[in-house]
């Protein structure tokens, strides 16, 4: 499992932070998106083996899709006017001193 931020926005993996899923989106809502997520991804993976580009396009803009739904991606969901450090370094960010407190031998 990789550590979350205190604040629960978001979570490291090798140094890096990603932001993690809404927390007030109901859990009908996070499992369907969830599953889109999960079938674009089969179907980017589907569009390089064909080499189709068009499919590619198409299956790439649905996974992305699905991440702004799930809070991932686009607008941030927390309302307080804090910045976004999705997929910044956890080193040059305000979750350094957190993170470099924690095990990170865990986040290997």
């Amino acid at each position: 499992m990789h550590p979350t931020t205190p604040d629960v926005r978001y979570f490291v993996v090798k140094g890096q932070l990603w932001r993690c899923t809404n927390p007030s989106l109901n859990e009908q809502e996070r499992e369907r998106l969830v599953r889109d997520l999960m079938d674009a991804r089969r179907d980017v993976k589907k569009a390089k083996r064909a080499d189709d580009s068009r499919m590619l396009s198409s299956a790439r803009a649905r996974v992305d899709a699905a991440k702004v739904g799930l809070g991932e991606r686009g607008p941030v969901w927390w309302g307080d006017g804090s910045r976004d450090y999705n997929r910044c370094r956890v080193d040059l960010s305000p979750y350094a001193d957190w993170y470099n407190a924690l095990d990170t031998t865990k986040d290997e």
